[in-house]
């Protein structure tokens, strides 16, 4: 089975960090209503390989999700977007 062609929405050369750029993107998901309120977000490793980068960048972008209110983590059982 072929492999579908990767197209992910961070730009390496933007002046941004690229957290940022997944932080941003998962955002602007949740206000359009493409991620649900009460959503399960994959994992850490599933948004890195999805994203195209390094899960301590994902880990990073779900950190600044949290600070802005959007996500919340609970242990043992995932992210979520806050109700």
């Amino acid at each position: 089975m072929a492999a579908e062609p990767h197209t992910s929405p961070i730009d390496p050369t933007k002046a941004a960090y690229v957290y940022m750029q997944v932080a941003d993107h998962i955002a602007a998901q949740i206000e359009a209503g493409t991620l649900k309120r009460g959503a399960r977000l994959p994992g850490e490793r599933d948004l890195a390989e999805q994203y195209g980068v390094a899960i301590g960048t994902t880990r990073r972008a779900i950190q600044e999700l949290r600070e802005r209110g959007l996500l919340v983590t609970l242990p043992a059982k995932g992210t979520f977007v806050v109700e």
